[in-house]
């Protein structure tokens, strides 16, 4: 479903929501700089509060996605964290922007949206810019894993994102 806006914040909803598509289709055409620079300055996007909300976007998206695809609950959806050389490991033994990535994700699957909010403000507080640009990444990219599986399985997608299939 995603965050719930106040009629006065809708312009800062369509803002924020066209961030997050412009961020999208530059993930999706493989140019990760681009796809960041849509987010914010380089070395700066952790401080940017636009950067926490287009996280948390995303991974509500994606958490309503793996819902769908899971037939909301019946079939669960596996989350892997796979190293380097494409073997799976245990969250803990993740890089900590990973870490990141999967805990924010998997609170919000379980629905705890504030544990979810806690693990980006840690991350955005504490995390190198570097890493930083890697929970933004890994947010974009599944983003559009999740939403290309949806869309092949004739799965609801938020139209927000659908569009950016179409661009």
């Amino acid at each position: 479903m995603g965050p719930v806006w106040a009629d006065e914040d809708h312009g800062h909803e369509d803002a924020l929501l066209r961030t997050a598509q412009r961020a999208l289709v530059a993930a999706a055409l493989a140019d990760e700089e681009d796809a960041l620079a849509a987010v914010g300055p380089d070395g700066l996007r952790s401080a940017l509060p636009e950067t926490r909300e287009l996280i948390l976007l995303l991974f509500g998206a994606c958490s309503a996605m793996i819902s769908t695809l899971g037939d909301g609950g019946e079939r669960p959806v596996r989350v892997q964290v796979l190293d380097e050389t494409g073997e799976e490991v245990s969250i803990d033994q993740a890089d900590p922007a990973m870490r990141t990535a999967v805990r924010t994700l998997l609170a919000e699957v379980h629905g705890n949206t504030d544990a979810a909010a806690d693990q980006v403000e840690i991350a955005l507080a504490n995390a190198a810019p570097d890493e930083v640009d890697s929970v933004v990444l890994a947010a974009l990219h599944w983003t559009l894993r999740l939403a290309t599986e949806c869309l092949e399985r004739d799965l609801p997608v938020p139209r927000w994102i659908e569009s950016v299939f179409s661009e």
